[in-house]
């Protein structure tokens, strides 16, 4: 451990470039949406204002059942203290992550010592993945500070049994049951077992208190239960998944996640690749994943030598989970957001010993460097094919990152903290220009923020509005309205009132003149309909191949 007295102390470094962090993640807070389940998310919250609903989820008006009832219930407050917008959507997101930091740190402080600790909060807040997230929000924000917060709380009730340190393991593990669904025990009580048996606490897996949470997490979790059955259980007659009599309880228990990970619930996939998150995790984990890589491998194999270790929470949670990922068909990037805290405390025990191995000392300064220099490279690249019309904010990012530079290796620190702190500058470089230059211009190519506000300029608020997909999310939420939907299948025999007004994408329209549907064009514009960021839109010279028209219509 380097010595924290000494006057080359990095800590006080290490609180300006947190603070930074800090600030390139939650910037990007009124930035709109350009990919859909934030729009999904955003709308079913709106439609619980629109409804005055708490306990039932909707999305188009239709009855909604993908994902349990808590983040809905956060953004609606929200939204009821401070409107419907984006940045209002946000916030409850962005509160969460700022907590997973809080308890990032307090975790490892208690094992490690603070300099780790703060290691460990600069690991999570500089992940490529995670910035990517506190701009386009889902639920991974939440289940960070819940998940983390969780061991925590556990990792104390272990120490010495405590009403508060109990109630609050207990809350925040209802908390992310109730965010994502069962399967966020693994995580939970897998760090929890892992810790009891490798300290060969074998008595203690079944004491009363571990048996106390389980009940009293399982009494939190009701208000989800009671949403789940009024909507659903109790009305077998309503149409969900093509089918009827479906539980939103056994959906909740079961095939949420589980029957995902099995590939045997309503929603399946053909297929996945076990080594998945694996080589996702280079770029989502980065600039840190090598590191992070070697340091799993070094704790597991001093498990196997049985050389005793502070604590075991953090491996065994998060490869448990990470293994239960992999082996599924559902592989998203963003899955393995939740347990980024847990590899940031592995990871920052490793980049914060003073090694005594050459080699071990080496690789950890390699492995940083290869994703400095390939990071700054990325980035020019990237303006180059870019082309934004005005370079201020490429000019503004360059000069601090030169002077940080500068100052860091004409200090007198150790080199590796040297090197974390470069790692570090050029996240934080690679955040702000992907936030002020790469964002903007995605969303000014999302034909359904546009054409959103065009209803809102244009379209009379009697007139009702609908969408023909229920993929058009976006649009849904930036409407001032409530949005209805007609599958485009259906527009020409559908009876609607005769001012509505249909948003339509070329999809839509090449159907409409294949089968010589009439309809009128009230409004087009040009979208970029991709989620992914393919080379062609990044290259300004093709960006317009990438592009298609959407439209408002009405029927002639």
């Amino acid at each position: 451990m380097l010595n924290q007295q000494s006057s080359h102390n990095p800590l006080t470094a290490f609180k300006i470039l947190l603070l930074l962090a800090v600030l390139v993640n939650v910037c990007t807070i009124n930035t709109a949406f350009f990919t859909d389940d934030p729009g999904l998310y955003a709308s079913i919250a709106k439609q619980l204002v629109y409804k005055h609903q708490f306990f039932q989820l909707f999305s188009y008006g239709r009855d909604w059942l993908d994902k349990p009832h808590l983040p809905f219930w956060l953004i609606l407050l929200s939204f009821k203290a401070f409107g419907i917008h984006t940045w209002s959507y946000k916030l409850p997101a962005l509160l969460c992550f700022l907590l997973s930091l809080w308890y990032t740190w307090l975790f490892t402080k208690k094992y490690y010592g603070e300099l780790k600790a703060i290691m460990a909060v600069l690991i999570v807040s500089t992940s490529l993945h995670i910035i990517m997230s506190n701009t386009d929000v889902r639920a991974e924000p939440y289940l960070m500070a819940f998940i983390i917060g969780a061991i925590y709380h556990i990792a104390r009730l272990e120490d010495r049994f405590s009403v508060t340190q109990f109630v609050l393991a207990a809350l925040l593990t209802a908390f992310a049951i109730m965010t994502k669904g069962i399967f966020v025990i693994v995580p939970i009580y897998g760090a929890l077992g892992g810790q009891l048996l490798l300290n060969k606490k074998y008595r203690e897996i079944f004491s009363i208190k571990w048996i106390g949470l389980v009940l009293l997490t399982l009494l939190f979790i009701t208000p989800e239960i009671y949403a789940l059955y009024i909507q659903f259980d109790l009305h077998p007659e309503k149409t969900v998944f093509n089918k009827q009599h479906v539980s939103g309880i056994k959906w909740f228990l079961w095939d949420s996640q589980f029957g995902r990970f099995a590939n045997d619930g309503p929603i399946t996939r053909a297929s996945g690749d076990v080594f998945f998150f694996i080589h996702t995790l280079l770029w989502a984990f980065a600039p840190w994943c090598l590191l992070f890589y070697y340091a799993a491998f070094k704790s597991v194999k001093k498990i196997f030598k049985g050389i005793k270790q502070p604590e075991y929470y953090a491996i065994s949670g998060g490869l448990l989970l990470l293994i239960l990922f992999s082996v599924s068909g559902f592989q998203l990037p963003f899955y393995t957001n939740i347990i980024f805290p847990l590899f940031a405390i592995i990871t920052a025990n490793f980049c914060g010993e003073a090694l005594s191995n050459k080699a071990e000392n080496t690789f950890r300064l390699i492995a940083q460097w290869l994703y400095i220099v390939l990071f700054i490279a990325v980035v020019w690249v990237l303006h180059f094919y870019l082309e934004p019309k005005n370079n201020v904010f490429f000019i503004i990012a360059a000069a601090p990152l030169a002077t940080a530079f500068r100052k860091i290796i004409g200090s007198r620190l150790d080199k590796h903290i040297k090197t974390f702190m470069l790692s570090c500058v050029v996240m934080l470089y690679v955040g702000f220009y992907v936030n002020t230059t790469l964002y903007p211009i995605i969303i000014a190519n999302k034909g359904q923020i546009n054409a959103a506000g065009q209803v809102n300029k244009t379209i009379p608020a009697s007139q009702p509005v609908y969408s023909l997909k229920d993929q058009n999310n976006i649009f849904q939420f930036y409407c001032d309205r409530p949005v209805k939907l007609v599958p485009f299948q259906e527009f020409k025999t559908i009876t609607t009132e005769p001012n509505a007004v249909f948003y339509a994408d070329a999809e839509a329209i090449a159907y409409f003149q294949a089968q010589h549907i009439p309809f009128k064009v009230i409004w087009h514009g040009m979208d970029y309909p991709q989620e992914n960021i393919l080379p062609a839109f990044i290259n300004a010279k093709t960006r317009g191949s990438t592009l298609q028209i959407v439209y408002l219509i009405s029927k002639p």
